[in-house]
C-alpha cells in the first residue's frame, strides 16, 4: 500500500492481475492501523477488478468489512459497458439520515428531554420485525416504491417543503414495484414508519458548536445549544429481501454473461442486460420505501413534540434540514477525463457529498453546497458537514458516512454490558430508551470508530467540508 499523502493510501493495480485501476482509500496513518485489522482494503481492491469500472475504486475513512464491497466503499460504472452489483449498495437499501432543526434551545425544553424520548419511543414502533402503525395492502405497498416520500406527503404524513429538503426530493424515479418480488411486499407492507433496530436510531441533539456560519445558517443552523432530531433508518425487512433476491439474480449472471470477479459476493450483471435493469428498478423502489418510512417517522416525531410541549411544530420551527442516503446506486453524470459522462454509481456506506455546481441540490442551499449527514455512536457525536469541489474532482461527489464499527456486534455483546452502557451514556448527560438490551450492548460506544477521527480526515481531504458538531441529548434505539 502506497502512501499518497497524509489523508490518502493507495492500493497499486499490481497488487491483483484482475484489476484495472487503483484503490484509494482515505485515511491517515493513525486510522489505517484499524483498517488494516480486518480484510476490508482487500475488497477495496477487488472491487477494481469489476468490469466497467470508472476511476479509482475508493473507500472512505469509515471503511470496514462488508458483503462484497467494503462498507465505506465507493464506485463508478459506464453506463453502456458497467455492472450493478447489489453487493455495491447493501442490503440496508438507501439506510439514511433524516435531520430536523428546531427553534428550541436547550434551556427551552429543560429537563423534558426524557419525556420527549419517551413519548417518540411511545409513537415510533421501534426493534427487530416491529410492525408498524399502518396496514396497508400490496398495491398501496407500490404506491409506497413507485412514489416515495411524496406519498407519505400526499397520505398527509409531512408538508410539502419536507420533499425539497431531500436527496432525489424524496423519490428516485427509476423505481418500478413491477420488479418487487410478492414476498419483499409482504414483508415491508406492515413495517412501513418503523426505525428498525440495529445501527438505526432517532435522536434529540444539540448543536455544541458552529464551523462555518455561512452554511450552517443556510441549513437553519444558527446557534449552539439549538435543539435538532436526527432519524436513522432504512427499508427494513423490504429492501433486505430486495438485496437478497437479486444477489441470487446476479449469481446465475455471472455464469450467463460469463463474467468473473474475485470474490462472488460481488455478483453482478452488464448495466444493459435484463437482469442488470431490473435490479436498479428494483433497488430504486427500495430507497422509496426507505424515503417513505423516514417521512412517516419524522411526522411522529413532530407530533410528539406537540404532545409534549403543547406548541405546533410549525411553530416549533421544526423543518427538514436533509435527508441523505447512504446505501445507494444512483445512475448520475459526471466528468472524467475532460467529458462529461453517465455513471452508475455505487455508494454502500457512503454519502453524497455534492458542490455547488449541481442542479440536483436544493435551490435554497445552491450558494453553499449539498447538507451532509454524519452520525457517530449514541454516546459521542455527529456532524454536519457539505459537499466540495474536490468531492465532485475526487470520489463523485462522496464522503464517509458514520464512525464505522471497530468490532462486530457479537465481540460488542461479549465486551459491553447494557448497565454499563447505560450508565457511561447517564455520565455523558445522555438519556437512552431502547427496545432490547442487545439494541444497547450491540451499538455500544466502543464498538465504533472515533467519529472525530473520521471526520477529520473527510474534511482534511479536502471531500466534505466541517459545519457544526451535534450532541446527543436523549437516545431512541430498536
Amino acid at each position: 500500500m502506497n502512501k499518497l499523502d497524509e489523508f490518502r493510501f493507495e492500493i497499486p493495480r499490481s497488487f491483483r492481475p484482475c484489476m484495472s485501476t487503483s484503490a484509494v482509500i482515505f485515511a491517515d496513518d493513525k486510522m489505517m492501523q484499524s483498517v488494516r485489522a480486518d480484510n476490508a482494503p482487500e475488497q477495496a481492491a477487488n472491487v477494481a477488478c469489476l468490469p466497467g469500472i470508472v476511476g479509482k475504486s475508493l473507500a472512505m475513512p469509515d471503511i470496514h468489512w462488508g458483503y462484497g464491497f467494503p462498507i465505506g466503499g465507493v464506485a463508478a460504472f459506464d453506463s453502456e459497458n458497467g455492472v450493478i452489483s447489489p453487493g455495491g449498495i447493501g442490503y440496508d437499501i438507501n439506510c439514511g439520515v433524516k435531520l430536523v432543526r428546531t427553534d428550541l434551545t436547550v434551556k427551552d425544553v429543560g429537563g423534558q428531554i426524557k419525556k420527549l424520548i419517551d413519548m417518540i419511543f411511545a409513537n415510533v414502533p421501534s426493534g427487530v420485525g416491529e410492525k408498524g402503525k399502518l396496514r396497508l395492502s400490496i398495491s398501496q405497498i407500490d404506491d409506497v416504491l413507485d412514489g416515495g416520500a411524496g406519498w407519505a406527503v400526499e397520505q398527509g404524513y409531512g408538508w410539502q417543503d419536507d420533499l425539497s429538503s431531500c436527496e432525489e426530493s424524496g423519490r428516485m424515479k427509476t423505481a418500478d414495484s413491477a420488479k418487487v418480488d410478492v414476498k419483499a411486499k409482504q414483508r415491508g407492507a406492515p413495517q412501513l414508519g418503523t426505525l428498525g433496530a440495529g445501527n438505526h436510531f432517532l435522536e434529540i441533539q444539540r448543536v455544541e458548536k458552529i464551523f462555518d456560519l455561512e452554511a450552517a445558517k443556510a441549513f437553519g443552523l444558527t446557534e449552539a445549544d439549538q435543539i435538532v432530531v436526527s432519524i436513522h433508518s432504512g427499508s427494513r425487512g423490504c429492501g433486505h429481501q430486495i438485496a437478497s433476491d437479486y444477489i441470487r439474480v446476479m449469481e446465475a449472471a455471472l455464469r450467463k454473461y460469463n463474467i468473473s470477479v474475485p470474490d462472488r459476493q460481488l455478483a453482478c450483471a452488464p448495466v444493459k442486460s435484463p437482469e442488470g435493469q431490473d435490479c436498479f428498478a428494483a433497488m430504486s423502489a427500495a430507497a422509496n420505501y426507505a424515503w417513505a418510512n423516514r417521512q412517516l417517522i419524522l411526522h411522529w416525531v413532530r407530533e410528539s413534540f406537540e404532545k409534549t410541549l403543547g406548541r405546533d411544530s410549525k411553530e416549533l420551527g421544526m423543518e427538514c434540514v436533509y435527508d441523505v442516503a447512504h446505501n445507494i446506486c444512483k445512475l448520475e453524470e459526471h466528468e472524467f477525463a475532460g467529458k462529461r459522462r453517465k455513471l452508475y454509481v455505487h455508494r454502500k456506506g457512503a454519502t453524497r457529498a455534492f458542490d455547488t455546481s449541481r442542479d440536483e441540490v436544493p435551490a435554497k442551499y445552491r450558494s453553499v453546497g449539498q447538507p451532509v449527514l454524519i452520525p457517530g455512536d449514541m454516546g459521542s457525536a455527529s456532524y454536519v458537514l457539505v459537499g466540495t469541489a474536490q468531492a465532485m474532482k475526487e470520489t463523485w461527489g462522496s464522503t464517509c458516512h458514520g464512525a464505522g464499527r471497530l468490532m462486530s456486534r457479537t465481540s460488542a455483546t461479549r465486551k459491553f454490558s447494557a448497565n454499563d452502557v447505560v450508565a457511561l451514556l447517564q455520565s455523558r448527560g445522555v438519556y437512552i430508551k431502547a427496545a432490547s438490551r442487545d439494541g444497547i450492548v450491540e451499538e455500544a460506544p466502543g464498538a465504533y470508530k472515533d467519529v472525530d477521527d473520521v471526520v477529520r480526515i473527510a474534511h482534511g481531504a479536502g471531500i466534505s467540508k466541517i459545519v457544526a458538531r451535534l450532541k446527543p441529548l436523549g437516545v431512541m434505539k430498536g
